[in-house]
């Protein structure tokens, strides 16, 4: 049995999303064109800071709660109309998640290259 690695995954998977930059995300965000989610754990937060106005979806978590037809969907809490914009720490983690949206059937989606480390390096406001 051949077990595909976790670099593989990400490799497929960028190659089928959209990566952008930290300034076409914060001009998405100024435009209020798409809802910036963050899915880290909730320690990583507590320890590195939060993007000011992104929403705190945990990987774990995801497709449940933007899931209409799932008990843990957040009602409300996203506009699923605009573009979803992922990030996590690095980059990895908000590829997979970003392969996974589009394979439920959301047309816009991306993930910031980088993730939150660029994102610290930015225009965006860390709380």
């Amino acid at each position: 049995m051949a077990i595909k690695s976790s670099q593989t995954l990400v490799s497929e998977a960028l190659k089928e999303i959209k990566t952008i930059s930290t300034d076409e995300a914060h001009k998405l965000v100024n435009d209020n064109q798409c809802n910036l989610i963050d899915i880290r754990d909730i320690r990583e937060l507590q320890n590195e800071g939060q993007v000011e106005g992104a929403n705190h979806i945990p990987r774990g978590m995801l497709e449940f709660w933007l899931d209409p037809g799932s008990v843990y969907f957040k009602d409300g809490k996203l506009d699923l109309n605009k573009e979803m914009v992922l990030f996590c720490a690095g980059g990895l983690r908000s590829a997979l998640a970003a392969k996974s949206l589009k394979e439920m059937g959301f047309e816009k989606v991306s993930h910031i290259e980088g993730g939150f480390g660029a994102i610290k390096q930015s225009k965006f406001k860390i709380i």
